[in-house]
C-alpha cells in the first residue's frame, strides 16, 4: 500500500468514525428533558459484535429536568435507584461540590487547552475514553494520567450498550478500552464507565456492576458536541453557570473549541460561586 493509499484509508475510517458518533449524540439531544422508554431505531451494525449480542428492544435514554436554578434536576432514575448499581448522576448533597468530566470520542486539537486550564487552577477531572482516542492520542491519554486525572472508560466502539444482550460482548467493549490503556500507559484502567449517548438498561448497568465499575451519568451538560455549530461563549456560560448545583456531575466534550476556549474562566467563575473540586473517587468510595 502506497503512503497515499495508506493515509487516505486512514482518513476514511477516522471520518466514518466521527460521523457514526456524532450521529449518535444527535439521537440524545434532548438530554436535558425526561425521557420515556422509547426506540431510536434498529441496533448499530458494531464491529466486532456478534449479530447474536443484539436485540430489538426500547431503550432507556438518560434525561434530566431542571426545575429550579441550581437546584439538582430531577432524573429518569432516582439516587437510590442507581446506587444498586453503583451508579451515579450527582452526588446527594447540600455542600458546594462538582465533579468536572469530559466525553472523548476523537482528538481535534482541543484536549491540550483543557488540560492546560485544569491544570492552571488544580482541578481533577475524569476523562471518558473510547477505543479510537486511546489508539490516535497515546500521549494525551499518558498527559491525563500523568497528571493526575482518572482516565474512564466510555467502551471501545461507541454503540448503543443498551441494546447488548450477552455479557461477553458487554465484557469484550469495556475490556478492550482496558487492554489499549494498560498497553499505553502500564497502568491499570480506573473502573468508571461512562454508557455512550446515556443509553442504559438495568441490565447492562448490572453487568458493568459485575465487572467491578460504577457508572456514571451526570447532571448538568449542554449542546457542545456540534463541531460546524459550536455555542458562543455566552450561551455556554448561561447553561453552565445558571445550571450548576451542589454534587453535580458535569459532562462537557473534548471536541468542543467552545469549552477549551472557556474552560479557564469557567473554572474560575464556578470558585467564584463558591464552588470545589473533587474527583469521581471520593463519590465512587461512598458505595464501598
Amino acid at each position: 500500500m502506497t503512503f497515499c493509499h495508506k493515509y487516505k484509508k486512514l482518513f476514511g475510517i477516522t471520518a466514518l468514525f466521527v460521523l457514526s458518533y456524532l450521529g449518535g449524540y444527535f439521537a440524545a439531544a434532548m438530554f436535558s428533558h425526561p425521557s420515556s422508554n422509547t426506540s431510536f431505531g434498529s441496533p448499530a451494525n458494531t464491529p466486532d459484535i456478534p449479530a447474536s449480542s443484539i436485540i430489538e428492544a426500547s431503550t432507556e435514554n438518560w434525561g434530566l429536568s431542571f426545575q429550579e436554578e441550581g437546584k439538582t434536576p430531577s432524573a429518569n432514575a432516582s439516587f437510590d435507584e442507581l446506587k444498586q448499581y453503583n451508579a451515579f448522576y450527582a452526588e446527594n448533597t447540600d455542600e458546594k461540590v462538582l465533579y468536572l468530566t469530559f466525553d472523548c470520542g476523537y482528538e481535534n486539537g482541543n484536549t491540550a487547552a483543557i488540560l492546560d486550564a485544569l491544570k492552571k487552577h488544580k482541578v481533577p477531572a475524569t476523562f471518558f475514553v473510547v477505543g479510537n482516542f486511546i489508539s490516535s492520542s497515546p500521549d494525551l491519554v499518558k498527559r491525563m494520567h500523568e497528571e493526575g486525572h482518572i482516565v474512564g472508560n466510555h467502551t471501545y466502539h461507541h454503540p448503543d450498550m443498551s441494546q447488548i444482550q450477552t455479557k461477553e460482548a458487554f465484557e469484550k467493549e469495556l475490556g478492550d478500552v482496558e487492554e489499549l490503556y494498560k498497553e499505553i500507559t502500564g497502568e491499570t484502567m480506573a473502573k468508571y464507565y461512562r454508557p455512550p449517548q446515556g443509553k442504559y438498561s438495568t441490565d447492562n448497568l448490572q453487568m458493568a456492576k459485575e465487572m467491578g465499575y460504577h457508572t456514571f451519568f451526570w447532571s448538568l451538560a449542554y449542546v457542545d458536541w456540534y463541531q460546524d455549530n459550536q455555542p458562543s461563549h455566552d450561551e455556554a456560560f448561561n447553561k453552565l453557570l445558571g445550571r450548576i448545583h451542589p454534587g453535580a456531575i458535569v459532562l462537557l466534550h473534548s471536541t468542543s473549541s467552545t469549552n477549551a476556549e472557556i474552560l479557564d474562566e469557567l473554572l474560575g467563575k464556578w470558585e467564584d460561586m463558591g464552588y470545589t473540586f473533587k474527583s469521581l473517587d471520593s463519590l465512587a468510595k461512598k458505595t464501598s
